[in-house]
């Protein structure tokens, strides 16, 4: 008898599986023949990197529930491997699986900061504040080598085009020279995403991202340039790290942010069974209850994706967790400036010259 064989989690991968995605014609599964023993198997799974050749990086935006307009992605897939991200879905379209192929199979655009140049200076363009890796980290460890958020923010820098970044990296104060000048022309502000304060907890969750002391780091060190920080206490996943609210947001206070969200854990299409395979294999005591805790705040079942309350949920428990959250940012001080991280100056912006303009003598 041929039986599906259970995996087993990958140390430095979020996703226990690689689970087909919903565009896909065939499942698959892996069986046990006989063959093979999976214990002899070496488990390591590359990371490799391809181009992505899309025309345009500015990506818009009309949901009621974020407050950007725009953004702009420089990589497709993240390395950091967090298990409940909500972008993991993206890679369906893509013919690939949401799971380990999310976080190993990534794509790149190397001519996102020319096409940037391009977009922003087409006729009727309107600047809007850009946010930076609303979709997967422009700060996941492939950036290192590749620095197409570094020249990103150099166009933006140059054409007074204002940005707001959304990281859960330290790597980000690379590039804290070119944010502090943008910061003092009021073009510059940062999210910084912190989960959870327990290192193992954040190994499991977020294996490949920076620990949740570096990102205090980068709070203190972004904050003490002049760079205006918002902390996202995020995901809230409840009777996992919601305990931990009002200590990050004290923490984060304490480092220098400013600001503060949160948002509750969001399982869309094929998260919710990632996420319950991660809850299976890395704290089966606590599945249950979880999950429980989730259906709770979503009218039973595991996600809900109406606008205005797929962010925060419904029922007692996310009203509990948001007075909770109201409660901490007046103990310690956050969100006296609550729109700082989008109340970005556009007025300053300057056409990048089209191809053959003449230019101005002036």
């Amino acid at each position: 008898m041929i039986e599906e064989l259970t995996e087993r989690p990958r140390k430095g991968r979020g996703a226990v599986t690689n689970r087909s995605g919903r565009h896909e014609r065939l499942t698959r599964i892996r069986v046990d023949d006989g063959w093979a023993r999976p214990e002899d198997e070496d488990r390591r799974i590359a990371t490799t990197v391809s181009i992505d050749s899309s025309r345009s990086v500015i990506s818009r935006n009309d949901s009621p529930d974020v407050g950007f307009e725009q953004s702009i992605n420089p990589y497709r897939g993240c390395e950091h491997g967090c298990v409940y991200c909500y972008a993991r879905p993206s890679h369906a379209w893509l013919g690939l699986s949401p799971g380990l192929d999310f976080e190993t199979r990534l794509f790149m655009k190397p001519d996102a900061p020319a096409l940037l140049a391009s977009e922003l200076g087409r006729p009727g363009y309107r600047c809007r504040v850009a946010l930076l890796g609303a979709n997967t980290d422009s700060y996941q460890p492939i950036e290192r080598k590749f620095r197409i958020t570094r020249r990103i923010l150099e166009v933006l820098s140059a054409h007074e085009h204002p940005v707001s970044i959304v990281t859960k990296s330290n790597l980000v104060l690379r590039d804290l020279d070119v944010l502090a000048s943008m910061a003092e022309r009021g073009l510059a502000s940062v999210g910084v995403s912190v989960t959870t304060l327990d290192k193992a907890l954040a190994r499991a969750l977020e294996p490949r991202a920076p620990g949740p002391d570096k990102r205090l780091e980068a709070i203190r060190r972004l904050s003490g340039a002049g760079v205006p920080v918002t902390v996202m206490a995020a995901p809230m996943i409840p009777f996992l790290n919601d305990a931990e609210l009002e200590s990050i947001l004290e923490a984060a206070s304490a480092a220098g942010a400013r600001n503060a969200d949160y948002i509750l854990v969001r399982l869309p299409h094929e998260i919710r069974e990632l996420f319950t395979e991660w809850l299976e294999a890395h704290a089966p005591a606590k599945a249950g209850r979880v999950l429980a805790g989730i259906r709770e705040t979503r009218g039973g079942a595991l996600y809900v994706s109406e606008f205005g309350t797929r962010m925060k949920g419904s029922g007692p428990y996310a009203e509990l967790l948001a007075r909770r959250f109201h409660l901490g940012c007046k103990r310690f001080g956050l969100n006296g400036d609550r729109d700082a991280k989008f109340n970005l100056d556009t007025t300053r912006f300057r056409v990048p010259p089209r191809s053959g303009a003449q230019l101005s003598l002036l």
